[in-house]
């Protein structure tokens, strides 16, 4: 159903006309079927970080399909991609993206209160990434029917969040120039409210680096003194730094895999491994604690007489939101308002909180306020999110949009119940409003743009600069996941959705909605 558009103030800034803006509603509930199908076949390919290959054919297939022109392996990155669209000459180019990725291990049934994965083992989207770009097709569709019949000159990028579990391609995404000549970018993310922010976002930067050790094989009983261990390198550096973190700012977060121990226990390691994330609030901090790291790293090795070498496999920036866009989208979020939600999406999300011992709290229906530096008070870390690289290079907002279930936890299979139902979808659709609303305010108000790149130059910018820790011949870590996924892609494919045949993946899996059966 369209939303009116006659609030009382709701227009106290230049902005797009309700006229625009009306049509723009009206072209994303048109396409709300196929925002369904979208999020319900994303959620079915299940593919993790550098391995969207289904994901992304089948989205810039649909993108193709309405006029925009694609650009595959962007940024040397298989999986990565640009679709663009101009209407007429000149005008703002904005770029609109969101992440695509699935997290290892979260394969879960969808529409199940319990947990009950689909093929155990293999990925799924326990952070629900399988929303955003559906939602961010679906406004870019209804913003581009807006743009050529109003004759609104400008231009639409889309791109994809890839690997952003593993935070490890935004940072090349900007040093390989695919926002040089953009405007501003709106990103989405899903949550359980529909809210935006401005200013520092209080969440940690992050380096993402692997070590890796190299000594010198022996028979581990007959002859170990001629060897040289390179998991012991790699268990006294874990030990050294945890030993550290009693002396390090109390905003660090760091956590380590070893991700490679050795072959078998009666062969001294020649090689082995360990992947870091250093987490920390801004740029100097974060390259601090990452020289920490390497001196750590290189003390082991001296300690063991081996030698080590590091690599980065990810990087993100702390996140900087822009105040003029974020101010446009939140009364564009208020336009919009809450989803409708259903007695029966309710009873879902209760029957999932109690089948998981988690918090009881109904789906949302007020929004969440402005989220601003005041009313979130001082950060003491946290999570990272790779956007932050974009953000520092162009004014960026994140809109997150009402998808999930309240008090089910990130990257749990809990976050991936409610990500292939009536919830997601409403969510989604809700998003994509905002979304487009937010992109025509910008298309047909140059002050609005005006004032968002003020601030970032002048404020944002004022007292820090981007400094990412990538080396020129550090290069995307793509072979991440291609072995895993060698092996359960075969047992995801007879799972993919099937949108011709079936109304819903719901509907294909023989699951009623709602599935109310608390037992756990």
């Amino acid at each position: 159903m369209a939303t009116a558009l006659c609030l009382p103030g709701a227009l106290a800034h230049a902005e797009a006309s309700p006229e625009m803006k009306q049509a723009a509603i009206a072209g994303v509930d048109a396409r709300a079927k196929l925002v369904q199908e979208m999020v319900d076949s994303v959620f079915s390919f299940a593919e993790p970080g550098f391995q969207e290959f289904k994901t992304s054919e089948y989205l810039t297939g649909i993108l193709e399909k309405n006029g925009f022109k694609i650009e595959r392996g962007v940024a040397g990155i298989p999986t990565a991609w640009t679709a663009t669209w101009t209407n007429g000459t000149g005008g703002p180019k904005i770029a609109l993206g969101s992440d695509i990725d699935g997290l290892l291990g979260l394969s879960q049934t969808p529409g199940s209160p319990q947990v009950k994965p689909m093929v155990p083992g293999a990925p799924g989207h326990g952070e629900g990434h399988n929303a955003g770009m559906p939602l961010i097709v679906a406004a870019a569709l209804a913003t581009k029917d807006v743009m050529q019949k109003e004759k609104i000159p400008g231009t639409l990028m889309l791109w994809p969040g890839v690997a952003e579990e593993l935070l490890a391609t935004k940072a090349y995404y900007v040093r390989a120039g695919l926002f040089k000549d953009v405007d501003a970018t709106i990103f989405t993310h899903v949550s359980n409210d529909f809210s935006t922010a401005w200013g520092p976002g209080g969440n940690n930067g992050m380096v993402s680096v692997e070590y890796t050790f190299h000594g010198k094989t022996a028979h581990g009983a007959g002859a170990p003194w001629a060897g040289r261990s390179a998991l012991d390198a790699v268990e006294i550096m874990d030990v050294a730094w945890n030993f550290r973190r009693e002396h390090l700012p109390l905003t660090q977060r760091s956590h380590y895999v070893i991700s490679n121990g050795g072959g078998q226990p009666n062969v001294v390691p020649d090689v082995a491994s360990v992947w870091y994330y250093f987490r920390e609030q801004n740029f100097k901090s974060i390259r601090s604690l990452y020289e920490t790291g390497n001196t750590i790293a290189e003390a082991a090795a001296m300690a063991t007489g081996t030698t080590v070498e590091r690599r980065v496999l990810g990087y993100a920036a702390p996140n900087y939101s822009n105040k003029p866009l974020a101010e446009a989208a939140y009364k564009n979020i208020e336009l919009v308002g809450m989803p409708k939600w259903s007695d029966d999406d309710q009873a879902f999300a209760r029957a999932v909180q109690e089948a998981n011992g988690l918090k009881i709290e109904p789906l949302r229906t007020e929004l969440t306020p402005l989220s601003t530096p005041a009313t979130r008070g001082p950060s003491m870390g946290g999570g990272s999110d790779d956007i932050g690289d974009i953000m520092w290079t162009v004014p960026t907002i994140t809109i997150r949009f009402p998808s999930n279930i309240p008090n089910t936890i990130g990257h749990n299979v809990t976050a991936a119940i409610a990500m292939a139902t009536p919830i997601a979808h409403k969510g989604a659709v809700a998003g994509a409003k905002a979304v487009s609303l937010t992109v025509l305010d910008i298309m047909t108000t140059p002050s609005l743009l005006a004032e968002a790149k003020d601030y970032f130059q002048n404020v944002q910018l004022k007292d820090d600069t981007y400094d990412p820790v990538l080396g020129k011949d550090d290069q995307p870590a793509i072979h991440l996941n291609a072995d895993l996924m060698s092996q359960m892609r075969p047992k995801l494919e007879p799972y993919y959705y099937n949108p011709k045949k079936y109304k819903s993946y719901l509907e294909q899996l023989g699951i009623a909605y709602p599935n109310t059966s608390a037992t756990k």
